[in-house]
């Protein structure tokens, strides 16, 4: 008697659990976020002083290079497993859409290089003096910006998929692409520090990263059916 159908994992959750144990597995992907938040919050110092005012000023940038770095690490490999042996191809095979595989894997990629950062960015922000009261709008700005971060590193990967040294590639096209991000959430936390209101940059974050998440996995989607061809 076949089983009903609530009882059948569902495959995008079936296809997360996977990715995530299998990061899990490999403990240096989740344990390299935290790595280097805190690499940049010991180094910079070294090289600006330590002078408390110098560094409450730049801890919402430092925060936020942490969060770009985490996203970049792995990108090279984030699809090219999945074309070398030939699982990409499967997503896409008969009536098969691929949206379940992809966005499974967009979200493991998150949880992994983002919720680490997010998680632990008020102790690396303390370590570098930013003030107290700033440090819910640095969780938040994490919160909201890091999926488009991991968005626009995960598009970049898709398009270098079958480019020779891609990882040399894969800055040079994030970077560029993540300023308006960086202006925005930096903005906000330094508004924050002064005590101002920051709702304006916030909203032009949020607003950012809606514009990512409708337009990007469309984005991501084509260019791996792109390399298939």
């Amino acid at each position: 008697m076949p089983e009903p159908s609530s009882a059948k994992p569902r495959p995008f959750l079936a296809l997360l659990q996977r990715d995530l144990l299998l990061s899990i597995r490999r403990s240096g992907e989740t344990l390299l976020p935290l790595f280097f938040l805190f690499a940049v919050v010991i180094l910079i110092p070294l090289g600006v002083g330590p002078g408390p005012n110098v560094l409450s000023l730049i801890a919402p940038g430092m925060v936020w290079v942490a969060a770009l770095l985490s996203s970049l690490l792995a990108l090279d490999q984030l699809f090219r497993s999945d074309l070398q042996d030939g699982t990409l191809e499967q997503w896409f095979v008969g009536h098969s859409s691929g949206w379940a595989q992809l966005l499974a894997r967009l979200l493991s990629h998150w949880l992994v290089s983002a919720i680490p950062v997010i998680t632990f960015s008020p102790f690396a922000a303390i370590m570098l003096h930013l003030p107290v009261d700033a440090l819910p709008i640095l969780v938040l700005t994490l919160i909201i910006g890091t999926p488009a971060l991991s968005l626009i590193g995960s598009l970049a990967a898709a398009l270098t998929l079958t480019t020779r040294g891609a990882g040399g590639l894969l800055p040079i096209l994030v970077f560029p692409m993540v300023v308006p991000l960086l202006i925005f959430a930096t903005g906000a936390v330094a508004l924050a520090a002064e005590g101002h209101a920051s709702s304006a940059h916030l909203g032009l974050l949020l607003a950012f990263t809606i514009l990512n998440l409708t337009l990007m996995p469309l984005a991501i989607r084509a260019a791996l059916k792109l390399n298939l061809e």
